[in-house]
């Protein structure tokens, strides 16, 4: 059992380091659900199957949305916790924030038509039209943690590029139970690490554009819809026969398109230097 000042301490660091806090918080959570889906498995030495690897994806959609509402919580107690949802239900801004949710299908698909058009039909767009399901759970459930909470943390400490950045790498990062997972050409063997690698690039980028919007609108209803957007476009859209350096490849260009954008818009709009609302 810990003694008084043990636990003094710990709150103390809590306290001291939101952000990290958060993020600890977020990844045992979330990996350890996954880690209780595929348990089973593992505990039989048997090869995780496709089924399970999609399993593993809702199960840890709890770590960021119980560590967003619980640290928030924690911090702010219920004032806290009425700012988080009345962000969430922010719809009410200029129109044109709204093109943010286009950003990812129009990018994903340029992308993909440009390689189809000048390298390889193989890179030719699917249409697998219900794979936009699979980012409303993860819009919805994700921001409540990464832009409801971790955000406006780290904005505390970093202007908005950095901030984003360091939530994008760590977004990405979470994903990893999950990264042999995601895409058409999985398992992706000895590409894995190129796929990683790019697919981080990508999650920075598109946080960092989440964020930039977020700072003109303060709303989280919208990076909820562009994170959904962001998933669905992936899943939609993602060439069913390519292969895993394939896959590798025209992610790299995904990434750079985002980053490209990134460029455009902070040089055309700066992002704010006040630490953004929580």
């Amino acid at each position: 059992m810990d003694s008084p000042s043990t636990s003094a301490a710990k709150s103390s660091f809590i306290c001291q380091h939101p952000a990290v806090s958060y993020f600890a918080l977020t990844f045992t959570v979330s990996w350890t659900a996954a880690f209780l889906v595929t348990a089973p498995r593992l505990l039989q030495g048997a090869p995780l199957l496709k089924l399970t690897g999609i399993l593993m994806f809702p199960a840890m959609l709890v770590g960021p949305s119980f560590s967003g509402i619980f640290l928030t919580r924690w911090f702010d107690g219920r004032q806290g916790l009425q700012s988080l949802f009345a962000r969430m239900r922010r719809f009410r801004f200029p129109l044109r924030w709204y093109i943010a949710v286009l950003i990812p299908p129009a990018m994903v698909l340029a992308v993909l038509l440009c390689l189809k058009t000048f390298v390889s039909p193989v890179y030719t767009p699917n249409r697998f039209c219900i794979g936009v399901t699979f980012g409303i759970l993860a819009g919805f459930l994700e921001e409540i943690g990464w832009m409801g909470f971790a955000y406006p943390r780290l904005r505390q400490r970093f202007a908005v590029l950095p901030a984003a950045a360091i939530l994008g790498l760590f977004w990405g990062l979470w994903h990893a139970p999950v990264i042999d997972f995601l895409g058409s050409a999985s398992p992706h063997g000895k590409a894995l690490p190129a796929f990683f690698a790019v697919f981080l690039a990508a999650m920075a980028a598109m946080r960092v554009l989440i964020a930039w919007f977020y700072e003109r609108t303060q709303s989280i209803a919208l990076a909820q819809l562009v994170h959904l957007s962001s998933t669905g476009a992936l899943v939609v859209f993602s060439p069913p026969t390519v292969g895993p350096l394939q896959e590798a490849t025209w992610y790299a260009l995904y990434a750079a398109a985002l980053w490209l954008l990134v460029l455009l818009l902070t040089t055309i709009l700066p992002p704010a230097t006040q630490p953004t609302e929580r």
